[in-house]
């Protein structure tokens, strides 16, 4: 293929003996997307803002539930064929146009990707304030006077350095520059 932006290793079709994933396989992944600390913040304010305990899983299953039926709609061409969404994309969106859907997804995982950072960052914060209490009392990055709490970018970096670490180091050379330019939410 001569054109590149056509086609990459990316891009490429799986073969269909390298296609190993089962139903298993999906339903994990899908359960291990629904659980997670945000999930579980969400049940406790459900039931902190009056609902029973199992009215509050009902809803995050049902809620779940219904999130699960367009992602099984939108991975299905990509489980069957092999191929990756920005490539399924051009059936409906045309070559160039396939870019408009693949960047809207890349938003919302950045959004997510930030959700999940900053309560990590967070509870991360929190366990180094109880071995170090000096943290408590670090200086604010703004003036007090602007109404900017500069208190909660040190929780985003603690974060986005710990996640450093645990990747490999060719996986996130995007960290250290999002730490430098980290703005509290």
């Amino acid at each position: 293929m001569n054109n590149r932006s056509l086609y990459s290793e990316d891009l490429a079709p799986i073969p269909p003996a390298k296609r190993t994933w089962t139903t298993w396989n999906y339903a994990a992944l899908w359960i291990s997307m629904s659980l997670c600390i945000p999930t579980y913040m969400l049940a406790s304010s459900l039931i902190g803002g009056g609902m029973s305990w199992w009215q509050a899983i009902i809803t995050i299953f049902l809620g779940n539930s219904i999130v699960l039926v367009p992602m099984i709609l939108n991975g299905r061409a990509g489980a069957k064929y092999g191929i990756p969404f920005p490539v399924f994309a051009r059936a409906s969106f045309g070559v160039r146009g396939a870019n408009i859907p693949a960047m809207l997804r890349a938003i919302v995982a950045c959004g997510w990707f930030g959700i999940q950072t900053w309560i990590g960052g967070f509870a991360l914060y929190q366990l180094l304030r109880l071995w170090i209490p000096a943290l408590e009392h670090l200086p604010g990055l703004l003036p007090v006077s602007w109404g900017f709490p500069s208190r909660p970018k040190y929780r985003y970096r603690v974060s986005a350095a710990s996640a450093a670490g645990r990747t490999p180091r060719n996986s996130c050379s995007w960290a250290l520059p999002v730490c430098r330019s980290a703005r509290p939410l």
